[in-house]
């Protein structure tokens, strides 16, 4: 129900799961596993899966800690969006590539819940398109003194299934529930 016209395509954007960026989260193994397993459904779907890798002070562009975690391969037709902000949009070509695609509606995995993830969902249904979470297939690190990961993953979880937008949808669903139908 996107409010882009003639975007009738679903795609997977799967952010920062890097290795700098995963070192230390949450449930790590897990939900790389859950990626892994929603990646492999839009494939089979032919459904476009677009990355997305930061850039930053604390994650070098060509060094070990900004490549993808190994257990995620990238295919050669997917495209990958390098971006330096917390939202996968801003100064990126993310925009152009998902309109190449007609693509209107997101499913959302990746790394870190509160920043980057956060940041592209909110970005997502501001530009028109409709933003599904995949609720397990994301994560972040501890945030010392007061707030575990567990916490800042069920906070997101919470308030994004009930997010809502005129006319966009927004929602959460787990990685064994995701769907891609034409």
């Amino acid at each position: 129900m996107t409010t882009l016209t003639d975007r009738p395509s679903t795609a997977l954007l799967v952010v920062d799961v890097q290795n700098g960026v995963m070192a230390h989260v949450h449930n790590r193994d897990n939900v790389v596993a859950n990626i892994s397993s929603v990646v492999e459904r839009a494939r089979a779907a032919s459904v476009p899966v677009v990355w997305v890798q930061h850039n930053d002070a604390e994650v070098l562009r060509g060094t070990s800690k900004w490549e993808m975690v190994p257990e995620l391969q990238i295919s050669d037709d997917e495209p990958v969006i390098h971006k330096s902000y917390n939202d996968a949009f801003e100064e990126t070509t993310l925009e152009s590539e998902l309109a190449a695609r007609a693509v209107g509606s997101l499913v959302i995995a990746g790394a870190q819940t509160e920043w980057c993830i956060r940041a592209t969902l909110h970005g997502a249904i501001a530009r028109g398109y409709d933003a599904l979470l995949v609720s397990d297939a994301h994560t972040t690190n501890d945030m010392p003194p007061a707030m575990p990961a567990t916490s800042i993953i069920e906070l997101t979880n919470t308030y994004w299934q009930w997010h809502s937008a005129p006319g966009r949808s927004a929602g959460t669903v787990t990685s064994a529930e995701v769907q891609f139908v034409d």
